[in-house]
């Protein structure tokens, strides 16, 4: 495989860990003082930061674990990537790529079955949040991680009580 389809799996894995919850599996593919931030849109080319910054696996590990609200029964979430970018100078690499999230609300069954004529999927499927994930990875015994992860929104983030 490729370096350039190795680092594309990175991020695939990435959006897929933040899909399921799970911390473990999304820490795994950054380094240990790798550095994460999100950033929100404030003009038409600029981004100011969104909280502190999260410090490697570990910190990635605790905020998906723990910062990220649980998905509501019979709900999920969908990230998908498009137009990726990378480049690749020996163990050090670069990916930019778009993102969509969108959430996912499956309709409950009703206990009688479902009615005459009702017929595919049952549910809403909704675009939430978009962006761009601007990604430095670095090689390590033979792997690609994660060293640098910044998380650019298109829209504002609203916190309760913050």
């Amino acid at each position: 495989m490729s370096d350039e389809r190795k680092i594309q799996e990175v991020l695939a894995r990435y959006v897929r860990a933040t899909d399921r919850r799970d911390g473990k599996a999304q820490g795994a593919l950054f380094t240990d003082d790798a550095v994460v931030q999100i950033q929100v849109r404030t003009g038409r080319d600029s981004y100011e930061p969104f909280g502190d910054p999260l410090i490697g696996g570990a910190g990635v590990e605790y905020a998906v674990e723990n910062l990220m609200a649980p998905h509501p029964e019979g709900g999920s979430s969908h990230h998908t990537t498009a137009d990726h970018i990378i480049d690749v100078d020996g163990d050090n690499a670069r990916i930019s790529a778009q993102f969509v999230v969108f959430s996912v609300q499956a309709a409950a069954r009703p206990a009688d079955g479902w009615p005459e004529g009702v017929f595919g999927a049952q549910g809403t499927v909704r675009p939430i949040e978009s962006g761009y994930y601007e990604t430095a990875l670095r090689r390590i015994g033979g792997e690609w991680r994660i060293v640098k992860h910044d998380v650019l929104m298109d829209m504002p983030i609203a916190v309760p009580g913050a």
